[in-house]
């Protein structure tokens, strides 16, 4: 779609003061897909020059703004790590067009905040931390889990870039199982739950994201039982936390995410075991 509203496109690598109606634009996907009668200028981040994604010295994986789903995709198939199965499975959840695939980045889906962003499942899931970048150049770190509030919220103030998600090295050799549903077999996700089991001190993470408005990430020192986990879940999420959408209606969305939730502990509970 034209954006017959914007009057510049300008690089990002020259700096010049931030103004009402200028939006960063990394793949563009979501940008040119509806009108945005209130954009004027343009902040092109593709000619940043960041490497797409990169394993650290420390083993941890970073990955950048501008990282394409397609990029990402591809560089997981050749990732030893016990959690690299996760990154397909979750840029599979997408099911677009290889249009999208090439052009949609991994920061356009975090800063998106949709409840069925799955690059916001795979990095909550992996206790992933956004670096922030404000106008004035300081930096700041969030929590994944803590970057999305709502849905279509996350707490980026006027300005503010997401620079890249780094994710632990101990995240990446969790076991973690997946599990989806959609009420269309090419539809929207509706519930996406996933399990991360870690291999060091045993300890669970399940993160719902999808079937509410923002993630939940919880975390617990054993596996729990199917008593404790239920527990948890429904003290985590308010009743008005359960999206509500033409994708699924909240009471379908809460128990598919416990019924997946509660597959997922047997499933790591076993090989914990």
């Amino acid at each position: 779609m034209d954006l017959n509203t914007v009057v510049r496109i300008r690089d990002a690598r020259a700096p010049e003061p931030w103004r009402p109606g200028d939006a960063f634009l990394g793949g563009g996907t979501y940008l040119f897909s509806e009108p945005q009668p209130h954009l004027r200028r343009l902040v092109d981040l593709s000619r940043t020059g960041w490497t797409p994604v990169r394993l650290l010295a420390d083993g941890s994986l970073e990955i950048a703004a501008t990282c394409t789903i397609a990029r990402l995709s591809r560089f997981a198939r050749g990732l030893a790590a016990p959690a690299a199965p996760l990154f397909e499975q979750c840029c599979r959840a997408f099911l677009a067009s290889f249009k999208i695939w090439n052009m949609a980045t991994v920061g356009g889906n975090l800063c998106n905040a949709l409840p069925a962003g799955p690059m916001i499942s795979l990095t909550a899931a992996l206790d992933g931390e956004c670096l922030l970048l404000a106008q004035d150049g300081t930096r700041r770190r969030v929590r994944v889990a803590d970057f999305v509030t709502g849905a279509g919220r996350k707490v980026l103030g006027e300005g503010e870039l997401l620079r890249s998600v780094t994710l632990p090295a101990r995240a990446l050799a969790c076991r973690t199982a997946y599990r989806q549903a959609s009420l269309y077999g090419l539809g929207r996700s509706a519930a996406l739950v996933i399990g991360a089991l870690d291999p060091l001190d045993g300890s669970l993470a399940i993160t719902v994201t999808a079937a509410t408005v923002r993630p939940v990430r919880l975390w617990f020192p054993l596996p729990p039982t199917a008593a404790a986990l239920r527990s948890a879940l429904a003290a985590a999420v308010a009743d008005e936390e359960w999206f509500d959408d033409i994708h699924g209606l909240p009471a379908w969305r809460r128990h598919m995410a416990f019924r997946f939730a509660e597959e997922i502990r047997r499933e790591l509970r076993e090989e914990a075991r």
